[in-house]
């Protein structure tokens, strides 16, 4: 039975101070869903015997078949702390890598994070991401290490073993934070360090001043330690948590110590002087047992040995007796061990007090919300916050109070959109009926059914329905209501906004803004004082381009119950909570508010990148309308999955991995679409480069002669270029143009890849007035003000990165001499890793560092500028080889000419072949295309970082799956304290589908891959390679029909793309010879 009604709730959420709001993170399968489903217990939601094998907030079928959470789900728990009443707001979020987006949305909405760590796996990938997650945003976390009963059970440690082993793990876990930290400070003030140092000479330098930042920092709050109360020991599959606080509560009375003082001491190196009755540190180097294990381990360790390994009942009555612990017969008689360990230690040493305790001590309420975690919500880290409007930094405050007050400004976020059947909302619950109203019916009913069957039947009918009995009656009855009073459609999906009050209290019929992702205070602003208003008829299809504004009336309002959702009146500040009625005015996020000046709150993080894509098509032709309206509820329903559709006409899903496809079909099939469709095999993404001229063959056979001279254009053979220098015309023959392509050395490619945010800001602030043709749509929105202010911090980034850069390009050769400065543009999208230079003689125009004004220059060509940079965009978006786009290309412009002046006053229509910009941005376009053909071409596959648990005696089949599927391991090592194996692994995208299940099946389920993208990487095989030396023929054969993996992979794309292919149904034809021996 539930601890609390509604009306307590609503009391509840009024004590702001009292409420915390917290999310569960972990690697998959460390135990999460089993420690929310002990705190759930805690408040007689479901029995305490039941945890962790009714997993209560996995409330989908896959999720229960497959024993992994695919989404964050939030419940509100009751908890009393030495008199005070707490509201917790707990969120269970997904551990798997395919749904890291889901960790994104819950973590937004949350001041604090209980980070779970298996003690036997210690920190995994995705508890690297988790916990760089909660620093990206700002929450405090606090660490349970759970399965300590495997340290008993399965690996049979000693106490002392087990007790360093959990100090690894910890140091582990606190590494993981001090790195993170380092990162950030030493980001936040190497530049500055840079700006001073720059006016001293070298000489002159203090080394000391490298330090200071790391040194003038505050980490006092930063490291996970048990003596600093943020560490809670668990098992929660046996449900028992405890934290050292427990312990010296309990033997502080009986060594005679004060509590505090055994609580500070109790972990560490410190044992215990049984003469002189005084704790001493030392006992590592005195060969002494810690006091954590003397007074914790072992005695846990006594509870395990006698109950679950020797089953000694008489020992059993004793330590029941002294932990005053009273036992039902019924667990008295079990004979299963494991049965009667669970009801002893889920008495003595409950889960819930030991992390809800540590939750309300340790986590920070809703009003202890700092200002730079305000800032990072109202504006991005490469804007300033003093850019904003006045009316929108005067928000900050409301943000800071975090009132419930009416005076105050409603603002709501809401970080993604779920579907809830409609039957199982409240107001379609079905209510008991008192006792009076069923005995009223009753009567009805038998009056009603005593009618209708006189009039329709026969007069012996008429007597034997006198003689029914008055139960047959009102079960008749019941039955025809039910079918009449039936509603229809009962298995429709509803969406629930899944949100969180930053500031004022919401009501039912209060009317607000809806602030779409793109919404910009400055605009809203300036169209309130032009007297134009938002038009509440408006839903998110009616807005066009730039508007970003909807009204909306909230309707219903939900406390989020894991699996079931109470109907509330008003959710004040501080509280997470659900939205209903909102699904025609919000796609995936939004922000709510009583004011337009509110800003939109800034992008999720998210660290799964959505790579894995499907076409699909319904089975039958006539249900594309039925497939259109489930993809559009897909896309609402996820928040990592992306729905495009091509210009051929296809519906491409984007999914973050194999698992997450899966489900999202599943999804469109059973839920949404609810017709059969047809998934296309998973379309891959490719990148297209070229690569410096190799010095061996494919045999690696030194090469002499120059058969590998740069490739002629195919269809281009009449052209004699010299040294790959492109010539091309215009179509009017009214400019040349002379353009080469080079390989970029890897350290600019991977410093251009790496600070694509930084580019799109720069971009932004230097180029506000240009529009790009195919994003139009997001630049006219962000640049309907003038050029962005940049922060201090974005400033100095973009300092540090020409500085990077042009160190890179110093130690790439003489070749690249002032490169930096002769940077013309980078793409595609003005922001990828490839680099159009400017080396046209006399046309001196500013780099990309800085704003490029064309009224400036004299120069005839200047006005044709911006259609030489979309050519080298166009370009760059899809290459010669598959319509791919390049990577780690240079087009070096060497000569620009235009012979004559035009007029681009003439009309269009006047002109034979087209505006002179459009014949520039052409020829661009197929001179860049012709320098990269006449380079070695290569592909560049998509890899994924392969992380696999395995034991040692399956490590030669899971290296053969690897092999199998041209991954390379990395490197393995032994996990410390135990005998399985941690193998990294590279596997490229396209070879990893189905290859977790194939995993499994070769090592009979004893290896476990995780997959997280990791890079871009060459794949070293020419496309085009045929055998050309006497090695090669002899190796390869004069057929070559060993598989050339570049050339299927990009016969596959082109297929795919309507492209042509060069290949023979039948080659070397062969007449079979039947051999047939006469008997």
């Amino acid at each position: 039975m539930r601890l609390f009604d509604s009306k307590k709730l609503a009391e509840l959420q009024q004590n702001t101070s009292n409420i915390r709001n917290i999310c569960i993170l972990a690697h998959v399968d460390h135990g999460k869903t089993t420690l929310a489903d002990c705190l759930v217990a805690s408040n007689g939601i479901i029995s305490p015997k039941m945890a962790g094998k009714l997993r209560y907030m996995d409330s989908r079928k896959d999720e229960q078949e497959r024993g992994i959470t695919m989404k964050s789900s939030s419940i509100a728990l009751y908890y009393c702390l030495e008199g005070k009443e707490f509201l917790v707001n707990l969120i269970d979020s997904p551990g798997h890598v395919d749904f890291s987006s889901e960790v994104s949305t819950a973590v937004r909405l949350c001041d604090g994070a209980i980070v779970v760590v298996d003690v036997i796996e210690g920190v995994c990938p995705q508890t690297q991401v988790a916990l760089k997650q909660a620093w990206l945003e700002n929450i405090r976390p606090v660490l349970v290490l759970n399965k300590i009963d495997r340290l008993i059970l399965e690996m049979k440690l000693s106490p002392l073993d087990a007790y360093v082993h959990l100090t690894q793990v910890l140091e582990q876990v606190n590494a993981v934070m001090g790195e993170l930290f380092a990162t950030e400070i030493l980001g936040r003030d190497v530049v500055t360090v840079k700006t001073k140092t720059h006016e001293q000479s070298q000489m002159n330098r203090d080394l000391s001043e490298w330090s200071t930042g790391l040194e003038d920092a505050d980490d006092s709050q930063l490291y996970f330690s048990p003596d600093h109360g943020n560490v809670v020991f668990a098992s929660a599959v046996d449900g028992w948590a405890f934290s050292v606080a427990d312990f010296a509560s309990l033997f502080a009375s009986k060594l005679g110590i004060d509590e505090s003082t055994l609580k500070q001491h109790l972990w560490g190196d410190f044992y215990f002087h049984t003469k002189t009755k005084q704790i001493i540190s030392g006992a590592q180097e005195k060969a002494k047992k810690p006091l954590f294990v003397q007074f914790v381990l072992e005695n846990l360790w006594a509870v395990y040995d006698t109950i679950a390994v020797r089953k000694d009942k008489e020992k059993l009555q004793k330590i029941l007796d002294s932990l005053h612990i009273k036992l039902t017969a019924r667990d008295m008689r079990h004979t299963d061990g494991k049965v009667q360990l669970q009801a002893v230690l889920m008495q003595w040493l409950p889960v819930a007090k030991a992390v809800l305790s540590m939750v309300c001590e340790k986590l920070p309420s809703p009003l202890e919300i700092s200002e730079e975690k305000v800032e990072k919500f109202m504006c991005s880290q490469t804007e300033r916050f003093d850019a904003l409007p006045s009316e929108t930094q005067a928000l900050k405050s409301s943000f800071l109070r975090c009132s419930p007050l009416n005076d105050s400004p409603v603002i709501i976020f809401i970080s993604k959109m779920f579907p809830v059947e409609r039957k199982c909302l409240p107001q379609n619950r079905q209510q008991p009926l008192t006792a009076e109203e069923i005995a009223q019916r009753r009567e009805q009913a038998r009056q009603k059914h005593a009618e209708m069957m006189m009039q329709t039947c026969s007069l012996e009918e008429k007597k034997s329905i006198q003689n029914l009995s008055e139960a047959d009656l009102s079960m008749m009855s019941t039955k025809k209501d039910e079918e009449q009073t039936s509603p229809l459609h009962l298995s429709d999906d509803v969406f629930i906004a899944f949100a969180r009050v930053f500031s004022g209290t919401v009501k039912k019929g209060q009317e607000v803004y809806v602030l779409g992702p793109k919404h910009d205070p400055h605009q809203a602003l300036e169209m309130l004082k032009n007297g134009q208003d938002i038009n509440p008829n408006l839903k998110l299809k009616d807005l066009k381009s730039g508007q970003h504004i909807t009204k909306v009336v909230i309707e219903d309002l939900y406390v989020l119950m894991g699996r079931e959702l109470d109907e509330i009146d008003c959710v004040p500040a501080g509280n997470v909570f659900g939205i209903g009625g909102l699904e025609e005015h919000v796609l995936k996020t939004a922000t709510l508010s009583t004011t337009v000046a509110c800003p939109a709150f800034t992008e999720l993080t998210l660290m799964a990148v959505p790579i894995v894509r499907v076409a699909v098509e319904p089975c039958q032709p006539q249900d594309l309308q039925a497939l259109i309206h489930g993809l559009r509820l897909l896309n609402q329903a996820d928040a990592c999955v992306q729905v495009i559709v091509q210009e051929t006409g296809e519906h491409v899903l984007v999914t973050a991995g194999e698992v997450h496809l899966q489900r999202c079909l599943d999804d469109l099939k059973e839920r949404y679409a609810k017709v059969d469709i047809n998934a296309s095999e998973p379309i891959v993404p490719f990148r297209e480069t070229i690569v410096v001229p190799p010095s061996v063959d494919m045999v690696n056979e030194a090469i002499l002669d120059q058969h590998n001279a740069p490739k002629k254009a195919p269809g281009h053979e009449g052209d004699a270029e010299t040294e790959a220098l492109i010539t091309i015309h215009t179509s009017n023959k009214q400019s040349t143009i002379k353009i080469r392509a080079a390989p970029l050395p890897s350290d600019v490619t991977t410093l251009l890849e790496n600070n694509t945010q930084l580019l799109k800001a720069m971009d932004r602030h230097f180029n506000s007035n240009v529009e790009n043709t195919r994003d139009s749509e997001e630049m006219s929105s962000e640049d309907a003000h003038n050029a962005t202010l940049l922060t201090e911090r974005t400033l100095k980034a973009i300092n540090n990165l020409r500085e990077e850069l042009k160190k890179a390009f110093a130690n790439a050769g003489k070749e690249w001499e002032g490169a930096l400065e002769q940077i013309w543009s980078v793409g595609p999208r003005r922001c990828g890793p490839n680099i159009l230079l400017n080396r046209v003689p006399g046309y001196k125009r500013s780099s990309v560092w800085e704003k490029f004004n064309k009224d400036n220059f004299i120069d005839p060509r200047a006005e044709y500028d911006s259609s030489f940079i979309y050519g080298f965009q166009l370009a760059t978006l899809a290459g010669p080889l598959c319509e791919e786009p390049l990577m780690g290309v240079c087009f070096v412009v060497e000569d620009w000419i235009l012979t004559s002046q035009q007029d681009s006053s003439e009309p269009v229509g006047s002109q034979p072949f087209g505006p002179f910009s459009g014949q520039i941005m052409s020829s661009v376009k197929e001179g860049c295309r012709r320098a990269f053909q006449a380079q070695p071409q290569r592909l560049m596959a998509a890899m994924y970082t392969c992380s696999i648990q395995a034991n040692a005696e399956v490590l030669g089949k899971m290296y053969a799956v690897l092999a199998r599927r041209h991954g390379r391991v990395l490197h393995g090592d032994v996990v410390e304290g135990s005998a399985s194996f941690c193998v990294e692994a590279a596997l490229p995208v396209v070879e990893s589908f189905s290859f977790a299940p194939e995993i499994r099946k070769q090592t009979s389920g004893l290896a476990s891959p995780q997959l997280v993208f990791s890079h871009w990487e060459v794949i070293e095989i020419d496309p085009f390679w045929t055998p050309s030396t006497e090695e090669e023929y002899l190796h390869y054969g004069e057929k070559a029909d060993s598989a050339n993996r570049a050339r299927k992979y990009m016969d596959a794309v082109r297929k795919r793309k309507g492209l042509a292919v060069e290949e023979k149904i039948v080659e070397f034809a062969e007449k079979q010879r039947t051999l047939h021996r006469k008997k």
